[in-house]
C-alpha cells in the first residue's frame, strides 16, 4: 500500500466543520490503496474538541502531533492580545508558528523514504506553506494542495482586507503554492474558475480538479429517524455564525410572520446549534418577539448534531452575499441533503450552494437579503408541516455524488495519476 503524508492542522479530536474533510479522507483512503500518515497539531488547548470524530480514524495509522502554539486561546485579558497577534500580525495566519515547528518533523518523516505523495489542506494556509517547503526539499515527491476555501480571494478577506503590504505578501505566498504544487484541488467549480482567472500564467486548468465536500453514510446508519412530526415546527441550524453568516434576516422574517398572525408563535421552534455570540443572538430574538420560540444550543459532538438534524422538520442554511460569495458553500449542506428533511436556504440565489439545493431537489432557495422571499419559503414549509405534506422531492442519484467514499476515490485517482498509476 502506498503512503501519503497528510498535512492537516485540523484533525480529530479537533472539532468543527473544517476537520471533516481530512478525517473522512483518512478514513476511506486505505480502501483505495493509500495509507495516510498524518501530521497535525497536538491536542492541548483546543477551541473545540470532539472526541466522537476519533471513530473515523483507522486503527494503527501513524499520526505525528506537533505543538500548536495557538495564541487565540490565551486566558483572560491576554486573549484579545493573542487574537490580535494571530489574526493581524502573523502571516498568513497564527498557525504559521505550528508550521515552523512541524517542518523539522515532516522533513524527518519524508527522509525515511517510504512516502509516495504529500497532501496539504487549508485553512490554515500555513499548511500549504509546509507543503511548499517539503516540495523544495524533496522535489521528486508529488504534492497536492487542497483548498477548502479560497485564499486571497476568500470572501471574508475581501470584506476585511489586509493592509496593502500584507496583501501583496500573501498573494506572493499563494502564487508560490499554486506554481509549485503538482496538482491542486478546490471545493467548488466556481472556486476553480476564480483561481484560473486570477492566475492566468499558471495553467491551473490542467492541474486543478474539483472535489467537493460531502456526507458519510456511516454517520446516518445508526441514527434513529423520527417516525412522526414534532409537536412544534422545528427548524434547525447547525454550525458557526460569524462574518457574513448572520441570522438577522431569518429571525426578522419569522418575527414579522408571528406578529402579523400568519404563524402561531407556540407552534414553531427555531434552533441554533453551534458556535455563536449567545448574547447578540438572544438580543436579536428578543427584539423580534421570538422569545420562547428559539433555542440556542452550544456546539455538540458531531454524531449528536446529526441526530438533531434528522429529527428536525426542516433545516436552515444561512450564507450572506457579497464579493466572492458565489463560490462558497458550507460543509453542512451535504449532511443536510442526506437527511431528506427540507432545507430553507437563506443564501445568495446564484451561488454554488443554491445550485446544490436545486440540483438535488432538497429545499427552497430564498435570496439572503429578500425578506419577502424568506417569509414565503418559511410559510411553504410551515403549511406543509401543518398539513403533513412533503414538498421536496430529493434526487438521490444526484445526492450520491457527494458520498465521502466516492469523493475519496476521486482523491485516490488523483494521487495515482501523480505517482504512476495504481499498484
Amino acid at each position: 500500500m502506498r503512503k501519503v503524508l497528510m498535512i492537516a492542522h485540523q484533525f480529530p479530536p479537533v472539532g468543527g466543520s473544517g476537520v471533516q474533510r481530512s478525517a473522512k479522507f483518512a478514513k476511506y483512503l486505505p480502501r483505495f490503496g493509500w495509507e495516510p500518515v498524518v501530521i497535525t497539531r497536538d491536542t492541548t488547548k483546543m477551541t473545540l474538541r470532539d472526541d466522537s470524530l476519533l471513530k473515523d480514524i483507522p486503527d494503527g495509522i501513524e499520526i505525528i502531533k506537533t505543538p500548536a502554539y495557538d495564541l487565540t486561546v490565551w486566558p483572560s485579558v491576554l486573549n484579545k492580545v493573542g487574537k490580535f497577534i494571530a489574526w493581524k500580525l502573523l502571516i498568513p495566519d497564527g498557525e504559521v508558528l505550528w508550521m515552523k515547528k512541524a517542518l523539522p518533523k515532516a522533513l524527518e518523516r519524508l527522509a525515511k523514504g517510504d512516502i509516495d505523495a504529500v497532501y496539504s489542506t487549508s485553512s490554515p494556509y500555513s499548511a500549504h506553506l509546509l507543503g511548499l517547503e517539503l516540495k523544495r526539499n524533496f522535489p521528486d515527491i508529488p504534492w497536492v494542495a487542497d483548498f477548502r476555501d479560497e485564499w486571497t480571494n476568500n470572501p471574508y478577506f475581501l470584506d476585511n482586507p489586509h493592509r496593502p503590504a500584507r496583501a501583496r505578501k500573501e498573494k506572493a505566498m499563494e502564487y508560490e503554492v499554486l506554481k509549485n504544487a503538482d496538482a491542486l484541488i478546490t471545493n467548488t467549480p466556481v472556486m476553480k474558475k476564480n483561481f484560473v482567472r486570477l492566475n492566468p500564467d499558471l495553467e491551473l486548468e490542467k492541474r486543478m480538479v474539483v472535489i467537493p465536500n460531502g456526507f458519510d453514510p456511516d454517520d446516518f446508519g445508526n441514527t434513529d429517524v423520527k417516525s412522526r412530526k414534532n409537536d412544534k415546527f422545528t427548524v434547525t441550524y447547525t454550525g458557526a455564525l460569524y462574518g457574513r453568516r448572520k441570522p438577522d434576516k431569518i429571525i426578522e422574517a419569522v418575527g414579522e410572520l408571528v406578529s402579523s398572525g400568519r404563524v402561531e408563535k407556540n407552534k414553531i421552534c427555531l434552533r441554533f446549534i453551534g458556535s455563536f455570540k449567545r448574547n447578540v443572538l438572544q438580543d436579536l430574538v428578543d427584539k423580534n418577539g421570538l422569545d420562547g420560540s428559539v433555542d440556542l444550543i452550544d456546539y455538540m459532538e458531531h454524531q449528536k448534531c446529526v441526530y438533531e438534524m434528522i429529527n428536525s422538520d426542516a433545516l436552515l442554511l444561512i450564507e450572506g452575499g457579497g464579493p466572492g460569495s458565489e463560490a462558497f458553500y458550507t460543509g453542512k449542506i451535504f449532511e443536510y441533503i442526506q437527511t431528506s428533511n427540507p432545507i430553507l436556504a437563506v443564501i445568495p440565489e446564484n451561488g454554488a450552494a443554491a445550485d446544490i439545493i436545486r440540483d438535488t431537489g432538497t429545499g427552497i432557495v430564498c435570496h439572503w437579503e429578500d425578506k419577502r422571499k424568506i417569509q414565503d419559503g418559511f410559510m411553504r414549509l410551515y403549511k406543509a408541516w401543518l398539513n403533513g405534506e412533503n414538498i421536496v422531492n430529493p434526487d438521490y442519484e444526484e445526492i450520491s455524488r457527494y458520498d465521502r467514499r466516492a469523493l475519496t476515490e476521486s482523491l485516490s485517482k488523483l494521487l495515482n495519476s501523480m505517482t504512476g498509476g495504481e499498484k
